[in-house]
């Protein structure tokens, strides 16, 4: 296992950048810790399997160091860093039984025989793959082969890190849920560096203990998945983590006080805003409520998503969206909102006022 630290990197796929938009990831530094659990957010083309790669030595950076426990693996070979890698589509011998996929690793290490059926076995009881132990890897389906691509990643147990590039994605949507907590559990037990590359939110929150946010090539926000719903930096984070995104509103900061349509909103942030460029109040649909007083709205769509509703209000020529729990009386045509003012904030162009870095 290692601490993984990130200095001032920089790639671009160009053999001669020049500018800032010639970099498919823009300059960054973090530092991921002995054994954490990681995941790499964001939506197509962000960076992330740029970042990836990168860690792994599949690619060479164009600026910057990658160190794993204090030494300095920039330009060291995939070998040589010792990481195992999870791809987004099986990575298996077809004509190997599944034992023989999951045995080829150790195999390939001269690691003795009785030592490998004893790692296969505990992988495989893991995945609940010991049933097809026997049978050729061709004859499965496509979540019984990605489940043998996981096994090959955790089979080792002398990694540095193990790596997952977006794998689920072929698995069908209500094994994605068994296999997320599968990896999850395998983390809590094995207690190995693992750094997951997904564009879906709910597979980055659940598995991961820290998630760095990504969009065009950068890092925008990292932190816990409460840190990230609760306090999103960026009014981005805010959209794309959550389901319904974050509610963003114009509004105006006078003497330190937020207002939405000419009326004062309490906020977590206010004081901190300059007033100046592009200023909105964010807060999540979770944390707006009816109210007896307060926002003037009009109710124009109610959707039922099971556990709660979805309830779309329109007010000063904007949409709100609010959830009401399974129970809660839905309010008809007029009404009023409040907005929880420990979890409702400023933002200036698009960053959480106070915060821009």
């Amino acid at each position: 296992m290692a601490e993984i630290r990130i200095e001032n990197l920089r790639h671009s796929y160009m053999a001669n950048p020049r500018g800032e938009d010639d970099y498919a990831l823009k300059r960054l530094s973090l530092t991921w810790q002995d054994g954490g659990a990681y995941a790499l957010l964001g939506p197509s083309g962000c960076g992330k399997t740029t970042l990836l790669n990168l860690i792994s030595g599949l690619l060479t950076p164009t600026e910057g160091t990658i160190s794993f426990n204090g030494r300095d693996v920039s330009r060291a070979s995939p070998e040589e860093r010792n990481i195992a890698q999870v791809f987004q589509f099986p990575v298996i011998y077809d004509t190997m039984t599944v034992y023989d996929n999951l045995a080829f690793p150790l195999r390939n290490r001269g690691v003795p025989e009785p030592d490998i059926k004893s790692r296969v076995g505990e992988i495989a009881e893991m995945l609940e793959l010991t049933k097809t132990l026997s049978k050729r890897a061709s004859g499965l389906t496509a979540d019984g082969k990605q489940k043998i691509s996981l096994g090959r990643g955790l089979v080792r147990s002398d990694v540095n890190v193990i790596m997952f590039d977006e794998p689920l994605t072929v698995i069908d949507p209500h094994l994605k849920w068994q296999l997320r907590s599968k990896l999850k559990e395998l983390h809590l037990k094995t207690k190995r560096t693992m750094i997951y590359v997904t564009h879906d939110q709910t597979e980055a929150l659940t598995f991961a203990d820290q998630v760095v946010v990504m969009n065009l090539g950068e890092v925008v926000q990292s932190g816990t998945p409460v840190e990230l719903f609760e306090k999103p930096q960026l009014t981005f984070v805010g959209h794309f983590i959550g389901s319904p995104g974050m509610n963003v509103l114009p509004c105006e900061v006078r003497g330190g006080q937020a207002l939405y349509g000419g009326q004062a909103v309490a906020t977590g942030n206010a004081p901190a805003a300059s007033g100046k460029g592009r200023v909105e109040l964010g807060v999540r649909p979770e944390f707006v409520s009816v109210a007896a007083s307060g926002i003037p709205a009009d109710v124009v769509r109610v959707s039922d998503a099971g556990r709660y509703r979805i309830v779309e209000a329109r007010s000063h020529g904007h949409t709100i969206k609010l959830l009401l729990k399974e129970g809660d009386r839905v309010p008809e045509g007029k009404t009023f909102l409040a907005f929880d003012p420990s979890h409702t904030q400023v933002y200036e162009d698009g960053w959480m006022a106070g915060s821009r870095r």
